[in-house]
């Protein structure tokens, strides 16, 4: 790319990741694109996933962690009567088995994956065993033990079974593997599965309009080769605020003497109606975020994490 000198990019972006990339890969489009200095991911989708992958710019991934712990949303489809060894269509079939399960048999497996349930994450996950992801010890034929996790599903809806597929939403929290939750559901159904098709649906309370493509950015990109100011105006209008993370939370408002000292990692006397919670605290005058704060049961505002662009 033809941009020398790396931006301070801060915001974020909800990815609509294409399947066939791993999130790094995306990310690093995406960091190219944008020629930031800076910039991170939030939850790893497969390869073969696609969809929602917000991506934090400089400031906003101070408060990135707030993301990394919400629900999921996602749309699958899985192929019955083979397992493979990744448990997705990437992996080689290791087992065929016919399908003979019952309609009140689907029922009552999906039933019994609802709720809190335990999972052993796949060999092909990203979850690190002494700073190595699992997935490159899989590639070396290595296995090796994985902690029983306990995820929530909240729920599972919109079931579609036909022939050799089933379809469903799933609604989760966060660490639930899709591609374990359909190896498990062909287990009691006695026939094994795997994935063919993931979409990440939903982050948090995200809306899925304001998903955008690698290919919208650099279609941008071409138009705007000659003028570079031009072309970073544009895609920056594309990013949410940097406390978009942490948008449910409540606002407070100070005044400029009042964001000095909070700026400064002072406490600041303040009244308020809200008692020992997290708040966005916005500089009044200029209407911008600066940083969170707690306000105890004394009025007090003690600064909790800050903005250190302002």
């Amino acid at each position: 790319m033809f941009f020398h000198k790396k931006r301070n990019v801060h915001g974020l972006i909800l990815l609509d990741k294409p399947s066939g990339m791993s999130s790094n890969q995306a990310l690093q489009k995406v960091k190219s694109i944008f020629n930031a200095k800076k910039a991170g991911y939030i939850g790893t989708l497969d390869p073969l996933a696609t969809g929602m992958l917000p991506i934090c710019f400089g400031e906003c991934a101070k408060f990135s962690s707030y993301l990394t712990e919400s629900n999921k949303r996602y749309h699958v489809i899985a192929k019955l009567g083979e397992k493979t060894s990744t448990s997705d269509s990437y992996g080689i079939v290791i087992e065929k088995r016919p399908i003979l399960f019952t309609n009140f048999q689907l029922n009552a497996s999906i039933k019994e994956l609802t709720g809190l349930i335990n999972q052993i994450p796949s060999m092909y996950s990203a979850i690190k065993y002494n700073g190595i992801p699992l997935y490159k010890y899989a590639r070396q034929g290595l296995n090796i033990k994985r902690k029983i996790r306990k995820v929530m599903i909240y729920s599972i809806d919109s079931v579609i079974q036909k022939d050799n597929l089933i379809e469903f939403t799933v609604l989760c929290s966060k660490g639930t593997y899709i591609r374990t939750l359909i190896e498990d559901l062909g287990e009691k159904l006695g026939c094994g599965a795997h994935v063919i098709f993931l979409r990440r649906l939903q982050v948090a309370s995200y809306s899925y309009t304001k998903l955008v493509k690698i290919t919208d950015l650099y279609k941008l990109l071409n138009k705007n080769n000659t003028k570079n100011i031009n072309f970073f105006q544009k895609i920056d209008n594309l990013l949410m605020p940097i406390d978009s993370p942490v948008s449910f939370l409540p606002e407070v408002y100070l005044s400029c003497t009042e964001s000095y000292h909070f700026k400064l990692g002072q406490i600041v006397n303040y009244q308020s109606n809200i008692k020992n919670s997290l708040v966005r605290v916005i500089e009044k005058k200029d209407k911008k975020f600066i940083g969170l704060g707690r306000i105890n049961t004394e009025a007090l505002l003690i600064p909790y994490r800050l903005v250190s662009i302002y």
